[in-house]
């Protein structure tokens, strides 16, 4: 970290770059001013008082001067080396800033992330760190927060990245040190995992069940159909439109990934072909310019599965049958990935364990040839 002599003119004439930069004083330690990448500049105090880091955000630059911004940070550091935690200037609670995460950082999510991930703030982590300084936030106030919803161990690891992204971003706002992520490292809750996967045998089940109720519900049969074929998601069938099938595959536009392409087989083209084109979604809703909700289709969902004997099967289970039958049958996990749409290749590698049956078959088939039996 760069420590100059800090004047006005210095002040006033430092540059964004791509990512903040803290220039830090020489004149006084610990004392020094964060340049955002919006090019908004923050002067800040960063000191050690009994073995604990304290960061400090002094003010906006643009409306106090150095010298006053100086006055307060050699104050604050006065206060705290004589035992006066409180200090001069009001720390900026952990609230508020992440109200400005939300308000600012919250425009990279999809309007569905944005409002579960507000009620997991909400919910789960505005009520323990409330009225706390977000500087102040520790890795062990953190730790303890996680081991507080040890009771609901789905939210705890749900709202984790939710906190991390807060903290992250608190530093990039320059309300916290750089590097200070206390949510850092924080490892999840072991849960047993949810993927339920169809057997040939309930997927030849299930195709019956779809052929007894395509009559009555053609629409919402087809898009079950689709599901099991492409191993998309629901939303991205439910909302999908003309414009995106072309060349005998979709182009989606919008999926929770971005822009991807799913490659069709013969018969899911087939589905989408046999299909009436009476509007721009492939799945129109009766009586609305809008597509099939999401109500309307769970609850056929529920009358097929029953019928079918799969009555624990969730529809996004669909996804991960296509994706066991596709390494099952040798497609390599950076395969599956792009199939399913995955940027993270550690998102499928949660996949990987199904392979243990074939591996094992691989292992007798050789035993023989390699040991002379053969």
């Amino acid at each position: 970290m760069a420590a100059i002599r800090l004047t006005q003119h210095r002040v006033d004439t430092l540059k964004p770059d791509r990512k903040a930069r803290d220039i830090r004083d020489r004149d006084l330690r610990g004392f020094g001013v964060r340049i955002l990448p919006s090019g908004l500049k923050r002067y800040f105090l960063h000191s050690q008082v009994d073995g604990r880091r304290i960061w400090h955000t002094i003010g906006d630059a643009r409306v106090i001067s150095l010298e006053t911004a100086r006055s307060k940070a050699g104050a604050m550091l006065a206060s705290r080396i004589n035992g006066d935690q409180a200090g001069p200037v009001a720390p900026v609670l952990f609230e508020t800033v992440a109200e400005e995460v939300f308000r600012r950082y919250g425009r990279h999510w999809k309007p569905l992330t944005r409002r579960v991930n507000l009620g997991y703030y909400r919910n789960q982590i505005r009520p323990w760190f409330k009225g706390r300084a977000i500087a102040d936030v520790t890795r062990l106030d953190v730790q303890e927060w996680f081991a507080s919803l040890h009771k609901t161990p789905v939210a705890a690891d749900r709202s984790a990245p939710v906190l991390s992204v807060i903290m992250r971003q608190a530093e990039v706002y320059g309300y916290r040190a750089q590097g200070s992520n206390p949510c850092r490292g924080i490892r999840r809750y072991r849960r047993r995992g949810r993927e339920r996967f169809l057997t040939n045998d309930e997927i030849r089940r299930l195709s019956l069940a779809l052929d007894r109720h395509r009559h009555s519900h053609p629409l919402h049969a087809s898009i079950i159909r689709l599901l099991l074929l492409t191993g998309c998601r629901r939303s991205e069938i439910l909302t999908l439109k003309w414009p995106e099938y072309r060349e005998g595959n979709l182009h989606l536009r919008d999926s929770k990934t971005g822009p991807r392409t799913v490659w069709l087989s013969s018969p899911a083209r087939r589905i989408l072909d046999g299909l009436p084109r009476s509007g721009p979604w492939v799945f129109p809703a009766p009586h609305r310019n809008s597509y099939l909700s999401r109500q309307s289709l769970q609850w056929f969902w529920q009358h097929v599965r029953d019928d079918a004997g799969i009555a624990d099967v969730r529809l996004h289970d669909l996804r991960h049958t296509y994706a066991s039958v596709a390494l099952a049958h040798g497609e390599t996990i950076l395969t599956i990935g792009r199939l399913l749409g995955h940027n993270d290749p550690m998102t499928t590698l949660k996949y990987t364990h199904l392979a243990d049956a074939t591996v094992h078959e691989a292992a007798e088939a050789l035993a023989p040839i390699l040991g002379g039996e053969g």
